[in-house]
């Protein structure tokens, strides 16, 4: 899958340094959570396991991203806790301290809102953030996911339960995407 700038690809093997150094990242560990300390060996977990697993298995499907030159791994950009049933499912991502402020999560999340919505059928994305991470909500508006509400105690991270703020994409609503 491609946007202007980006592609979004399965994991390969090239991608575990990149992966153990993103989610070593402190911001992405406050975020996120993931194993801390993340090591080479959760990475390579990660990208030859975990994520094709998930696919396979129907719970989602997630996308390294990188430049559409190519180049090193930029972020990654996935669904997950899909409902083939009610055709929802969540969107999730993380961006690599060197991709930041790029855009890169905001074209990587429009993308697969066109792909789940317009190509699969889908008739909602969620996208789920913490309330006091803003970088996460500007990338939900850039988007295009439309705020709906705060979820109470719903995340948890190293620190701790947080309330999340709650975003979505749907199908008969958002043709504009």
């Amino acid at each position: 899958m491609h946007t202007a700038h980006l592609t979004l690809r399965p994991f390969t093997s090239e991608d575990i340094e990149d992966t153990r150094a993103a989610c070593s990242d402190e911001l992405t560990q406050r975020w996120l959570p993931l194993p801390r300390p993340y090591t080479a060996d959760d990475a390579r977990a990660w990208c030859a396991d975990v994520a094709p697993a998930l696919r396979e298995s129907g719970d989602g499907i997630h996308f390294a991203i990188t430049a559409r030159s190519g180049g090193r791994l930029l972020g990654t950009v996935g669904l997950k806790k899909t409902d083939w049933r009610a055709l929802v499912s969540e969107v999730g991502y993380w961006v690599a301290p060197w991709a930041r402020g790029r855009g890169v999560a905001s074209q990587a999340t429009s993308a697969l809102a066109r792909w789940l919505l317009d190509d699969q059928g889908f008739q909602r994305m969620e996208l789920r953030a913490a309330v006091e991470n803003l970088a996460s909500q500007r990338v939900a508006a850039k988007a295009g996911m439309h705020y709906e509400g705060t979820m109470r105690n719903a995340g948890f991270v190293h620190g701790g339960r947080i309330d999340l703020r709650l975003y979505s994409a749907v199908r008969s609503i958002d043709s504009t995407r």
